[in-house]
This record gives C-alpha cells, sequence and structure tokens, in this order.
C-alpha cells in the first residue's frame, strides 16, 4: 500500500510544482507593463530638407544667376543629383527664366571621378529653342548646377536617350564633357566669347 501512496504524493508535489511555476508566469506576463512604443517621427524629421542652388537664365537671356531652392534631403549621392537636376529641369520659382525644358525626363545618371554623365530623353533637344547663347545658358547652367552642390564634380557629360550626341541644335560642342564655368554665369558675360564647340 507504501508504493501506490507514494506515487500519488510524488503526483501532487508535482502538479503543485507546475501550478506554482504558472502562477509566476502568468504573473510575469499580466503585471509586466508593456513595452512603451516608440515614438514616430515628426514631419519635420521625416521630411528633412537640403538647400540647393540652382542656375536659371536672366531675363535678358544674357547670362545665369543662380536661385536657392529647397529639396527632400538624401543619403545616396545619386539620388541627391537626380533631386537636384529635376529641380532645374522644374524651373525657377522667381523672375528667372528655364534652362531646361520642362518635358525632359532625368533617364540616367553616372559619375566617375570628377564628371558626372546625365541623361536626358529625346525631349531635352525637341523642347530646346535652340540659338547659341540659349544652348551655351542651358549646358553651363546644368553644369554650374551640379558644381555649386557637388564640388568634386567639375563637369558634366550630356546624353540623349542613352547616347552621346554632338550638339542640341547645332552650335555647343557637346561630343567632350562641359566643364563648370561660374565666370560665364555672371550676367554681364559677353555673349561673344568663347563656346564649346563655337558658332
Amino acid at each position: 500500500m507504501q508504493g501506490p501512496m507514494i506515487y500519488r504524493l510524488l503526483l501532487y508535489a508535482f502538479l503543485a510544482i507546475l501550478l506554482a511555476l504558472g502562477v509566476v508566469v502568468a504573473r510575469k506576463f499580466l503585471l509586466t507593463p508593456p513595452p512603451a512604443p516608440v515614438p514616430s517621427a515628426t514631419p519635420e524629421e521625416a521630411l528633412q530638407q537640403r538647400e540647393v542652388l540652382l542656375y536659371f537664365a536672366t531675363a535678358d537671356g544674357t547670362g545665369l544667376e543662380s536661385e536657392t531652392r529647397e529639396i527632400e534631403d538624401c543619403l545616396v549621392e545619386e539620388e541627391c543629383l537626380r533631386a537636384t537636376i529635376q529641380a532645374l529641369v522644374d524651373g525657377p520659382d522667381g523672375d528667372l527664366v528655364a534652362v531646361v525644358p520642362p518635358s525632359a525626363l532625368v533617364q540616367r545618371i553616372s559619375v566617375e571621378g570628377a564628371t558626372v554623365t546625365v541623361g536626358f530623353s529625346r525631349e531635352f533637344v525637341t523642347g530646346h529653342p535652340g540659338g547659341s547663347m540659349t544652348e551655351l545658358l542651358t549646358v553651363y547652367a546644368l553644369a554650374n548646377t551640379l558644381a555649386a552642390n557637388f564640388p568634386h564634380l567639375r563637369q558634366v557629360r550630356i546624353l540623349i536617350d542613352g547616347a552621346p550626341v554632338e550638339t542640341l541644335k547645332g552650335h555647343v560642342d557637346l561630343r567632350e564633357p562641359i566643364p563648370a564655368d561660374f565666370d560665364f554665369g555672371r550676367p554681364q558675360v559677353n555673349a561673344g566669347a568663347a563656346s564649346p564647340g563655337g558658332e
């Protein structure tokens, strides 16, 4: 008779231990407060802005002037380049004149050394009014905008639909990268001064 009694006592003891453990575990989960929610970013934190300098044509079409613009901040250089160029395509906010056809799409951006290659859609050419001074304003506005905001990039190569072109409308030579020229960007520049490709 003692054997079954011992087994029964052991069973009761085992069940009591399980019950005690269950109470401890339940108390831990029921009484422990849930973790505090992580505060979400405020709109100001989520949408950090950065200031860029964009070059547009003066109202009389004789030179370039800069205009500051705020764009959404970025961490990847290609995204920063794309956002800056897109702001240039979008045109000025003030009295300056756009230098890139608004229908032009930015298709490709790559960087090699101090040269940035920007690929535009065909509208960059078809929507351009042409003329030697206007072409100069376009290519130098692009080159100067990139160099002003990304000082390690000193020249820009322009592609159209993924391919190199000799010129936009027959005036500025685009077979080689266009270097930034902030002297050209001054409104008092002589329009008859040297052009990358001549007349």
